[in-house]
């Protein structure tokens, strides 16, 4: 087990793609902001270990549908199209 001391505003980088920052605290209690991806579960020495008892559970967003990405690109498009021209026929 590692034990570290750090200030407010120093960080941990754990791998590549996990960074812990220390936010400060007061008396007993600290705050750690944790930058990791996602699909990483986190959780609390705290917490029940059953997910179902817990309300705060965290679940991930399904991902987008192919068609609905699709989708959301056409929209995207319409509206790029839609903002050129509206700037054309200003400057004419």
């Amino acid at each position: 087990m590692l034990k570290l001391s750090l200030k407010e505003g120093e960080y941990v980088n754990i791998g590549d793609n996990i960074r812990v920052v220390y936010a400060g605290g007061s008396g007993k209690n600290g705050r750690l902001m944790i930058d990791a991806p996602r699909e990483m579960n986190i959780s609390r020495s705290n917490n029940d270990p059953n997910p179902e008892k817990r309300k705060d559970t965290y679940y991930p967003e399904p991902r987008i549908s192919e068609e609905a990405q699709h989708e959301i690109k056409k929209i995207i498009w319409n509206e790029r199209q839609k903002k050129a021209k509206s700037e054309t026929d200003k400057k004419a």
